[in-house]
């Protein structure tokens, strides 16, 4: 029999409370001893890589669904734009002027938390990297919202300590990046893209070909700051070479404005022609 209620077999905390205090002994002292999934020196060896990604895969989907989460609002933009308060330590000319885009996230994730509350607090919730620049804006404008949001860590050098807006029960840490992703888009029904870097543009195109390859249903995709994409991207170039259709050029639209995200996003459905999307 066990001691807890409702169970046909012992629970594994309770194996692992009663091997804590087993006596001192050079056995019960060796790694070998250990409960296997209680030992973390076991757990890391390379041969255990395919258990490690299971459970980075199902440890968040889990809590998700047991916390309800339904669908949601995807935020990808650069950890390194600071907002306007503090663009004076911004590291360059561009940076101080891309801190607009702070207000436009937070201003985005406000609107879109505010919509969720009112349709059920588990649909179209904000989902970020939970890091700072674009993702704390995201995360604040939901908490300003009154809503909850999450976060999606991964264990880096440098910029991915939790923002402080990130709702607690829903800030998670990823050691591998392809599991992270399939978290960002597994309930995605809108993505929302703001200036970046490498990871921005990483996590942009990726997304992309998703959708353009009908691997991923086609959403609301959104690029806020025409001006930034079409300098770092030639968009035109790509299709004019063939490498893409013209028609993929169709999967996302420019904005600049949290209110004209919404007013596209409400609109997707309708047809816009390239002229005026470009």
């Amino acid at each position: 029999m066990t001691d807890e209620p409702g169970r046909v077999f012992r629970g594994a905390h309770q194996d692992i409370e009663k091997a804590a205090k087993m006596q001192d002994t050079p056995q019960t002292r060796a790694s070998a001893y250990r409960l296997a999934f209680a030992d973390p020196d076991f757990l890391c060896r390379d041969e255990l890589r395919p258990v490690r990604l299971q459970l980075e895969l199902l440890k968040p989907e889990l809590l998700m669904s047991e916390y309800g989460i339904e669908s949601t609002v995807v935020l990808f933009g650069g950890a390194r734009i600071p907002s306007p308060d503090n663009k004076a330590s911004a590291r360059t000319e561009t940076l101080a002027e891309l801190s607009r885009f702070y207000d436009e996230a937070q201003t985005f994730a406000r609107l879109i938390t505010e919509r969720s509350n009112s349709e059920g607090p588990k649909e179209n919730v904000v989902v970020t990297g939970g890091g700072p620049g674009v993702m704390e804006a995201g995360n604040r404008g939901a908490k300003e919202a009154g809503g909850v949001s999450i976060g999606l860590n991964i264990v880096l050098p440098h910029e991915q300590a939790p923002n402080a807006y990130v709702t607690p029960d829903l800030s998670f840490n990823f050691h591998y990046f392809a599991i992270r992703k399939m978290h960002f888009l597994m309930r995605a029904s809108a993505i929302a893209v703001f200036p970046g870097g490498f990871g921005t543009l990483d996590e942009l195109f990726e997304t992309l070909t998703l959708i353009q390859t009908g691997r991923m249903r086609r959403v609301p995709f959104l690029l806020f700051g025409k001006d930034f994409w079409h300098r770092i991207v030639n968009w035109d170039a790509l299709a004019d070479a063939g490498t893409i259709s013209e028609n993929d050029l169709d999967l996302f639209r420019f904005v600049e404005t949290a209110e004209e995200a919404l007013e596209i996003m409400d609109n997707w459905h309708l047809p816009q022609t390239r002229r005026d999307k470009l």
